[in-house]
């Protein structure tokens, strides 16, 4: 299989059975560890395979397929279903029995450091009155991490099931996905998300894979009611991940407006996986299957400007003066995250995308 590895994009490496990603990752490890002479005693092949990060230029590491994106933290949908109906119903029936999703549009997933425009559409400025055309009034980030589908998958009419799951999540990546905030409230009833999430999807270039999180591993959000069977799982499948988005101003100081955590979500990702395919639904190496927004339990760790500004209400001060309540143009979001645990740090680098001012049509 070493052909793999002479290709432009990890979709060859990634459709292998996991056993050959865990020989590829013992094998890498080793090749760069202090005590192997092989590369670190050879000045030519160290200059060969060794490139400095800063003269290399990143792509999409993968050719994706389909995209899905989840919706699978209680509160950041909490938050939202407050917002828009109220306490009383802020989760749909369905949120604690199935990790909601939707299609997204894989044409416009980027790689870290692409420009985003804001986009124009139809919305509804004035409840009440006609819709307007123009430019998005209300952009935002979205924070969110994602994972590559892998291995010998099965064909259209097969699910994935639990127990196979794991041979199908490759690695992760983080993930911004940028939303028109105004034009997707006029839009999504009554079939969901449309132009308000097709304009971009940025993600990071390095896939970090599920081994390397292992040691970061932490008991899965508390579910109640219980599952249906075909989404139970006992072992431990969510990770200890520090999440941090930091918004740059085109003339400002960087300010860190989000602090989060992967664990807050209370859908895993083999349960979103496991329930994509219940169907039969195929799933192909390099599909790119998204948490959808992760918040936590406290305002400082909520993972959009419609959270953090509350709709608006509640705007967000810059460091070095100036508010935000959504981005502005010119406004560079830069999403990053670590995990740490006993002296061991392993980071997923950051995502980062500017945001561009709207064509005039």
């Amino acid at each position: 299989h070493q052909n793999v590895f002479k290709e432009s994009t990890l979709n060859s490496f990634m459709s292998l059975p996991r056993s050959c990603w865990l020989e590829a990752r013992s094998t890498i490890t080793s090749l760069l560890s202090k005590d192997n002479p092989v590369i670190r005693d050879n000045a030519a092949l160290k200059a060969e395979c060794l490139v400095p990060q800063k003269e290399a230029t990143m792509h999409l590491p993968a050719k994706i397929g389909d995209y899905t994106d989840f919706y699978s933290s209680l509160d950041h949908a909490t938050n939202v279903g407050i917002m828009f109906r109220g306490k009383e119903n802020a989760l749909m029936p369905n949120w604690k029995y199935i990790p909601v999703g939707y299609h997204g549009r894989a044409s416009s997933v980027v790689v870290s450091g692409t420009p985003i425009r804001r986009p124009n559409g139809q919305t509804r400025p004035v409840e009440g009155e006609p819709p307007k055309f123009g430019a998005c009034r209300l952009m935002d980030f979205e924070l969110e991490m994602a994972f590559f589908v892998g291995g010998a998958t099965p064909q259209l009419g097969d699910p994935i099931r639990m127990e196979q799951a794991e041979e199908h999540i490759f690695g992760m990546v983080l993930m911004n996905d940028w939303s028109a905030r105004d034009i997707q409230k006029w839009e999504y009833v009554p079939l969901g998300p449309f132009l308000g999430k097709n304009l971009g999807t940025s993600i990071s270039p390095w896939i970090v894979s599920m081994e390397a999180l292992s040691p970061f591993r932490v008991e899965n959000y508390p579910q109640d009611p219980q599952p249906f069977p075909y989404l139970q799982h006992q072992d431990k499948y969510t990770f200890d991940i520090k999440l941090n988005v930091d918004i740059r101003p085109e003339a400002g100081a960087q300010t860190t407006v989000s602090r989060s955590n992967f664990r807050y979500m209370y859908w895993t990702m083999k349960q979103q996986l496991v329930h994509h395919s219940i169907t039969g639904c195929n799933m192909k190496p390099g599909d790119l299957l998204a948490s959808g927004t992760i918040s936590g339990p406290e305002a400082s760790s909520f993972g959009s400007m419609l959270e953090l500004s509350w709709k608006g209400t509640k705007p967000i001060p810059m460091d070095g003066g100036g508010e935000r309540k959504f981005l502005q143009d010119g406004d560079t979001v830069i999403i990053s995250g670590v995990c740490e645990s006993g002296g061991t740090r392993l980071g997923f680098g950051n995502v980062a995308g500017k945001l561009l001012p709207a064509l005039k049509l």
